[in-house]
């Protein structure tokens, strides 16, 4: 996969994604942020200094945030629905059952407003 579109499945809000695509894309940015964190747990266990891993924890929720906002505003546009709904992600409690129905949810079959197919950047907007 080129790293343009990596780019876009992560950090772009134009197009579809599919259920798969964002499963998959959710649990790895998932996975990183638990990393970072186990990370700086355990220096801080063994009373070491954990700023560096303090500092890459907070950058990889950051980006891990923006992320979650393009891939769930992204499944949305594979719902043929506006992908500012995709702020439901982020409201405590609704986020789990949020990302369990995007997970679940099929999407579109054919083109629609957002994009003529799925895991494709969709068209220009003016």
């Amino acid at each position: 996969m080129p790293a343009s579109q990596i780019f876009w499945l992560f950090f772009g809000f134009s197009g579809r994604i599919s259920r798969a695509a964002y499963f998959l894309a959710g649990m790895l940015m998932m996975i990183v942020v638990v990393f970072f964190a186990y990370r700086m747990m355990l220096i801080q266990e063994v009373g070491g200094s954990g700023s560096i891993w303090e500092t890459l924890f907070s950058l990889a929720l950051l980006v891990s945030l923006w992320a979650q906002a393009a891939l769930g505003a992204k499944r949305l546009h594979d719902l043929d629905k506006p992908g500012i709904m995709a702020a439901l992600l982020f409201v405590p409690m609704l986020n789990f059952l949020a990302f369990v129905a995007l997970c679940v949810a099929p999407g579109t079959m054919g083109p629609n407003r957002f994009g003529q197919h799925t895991n494709a950047p969709g068209p220009a907007r003016a």
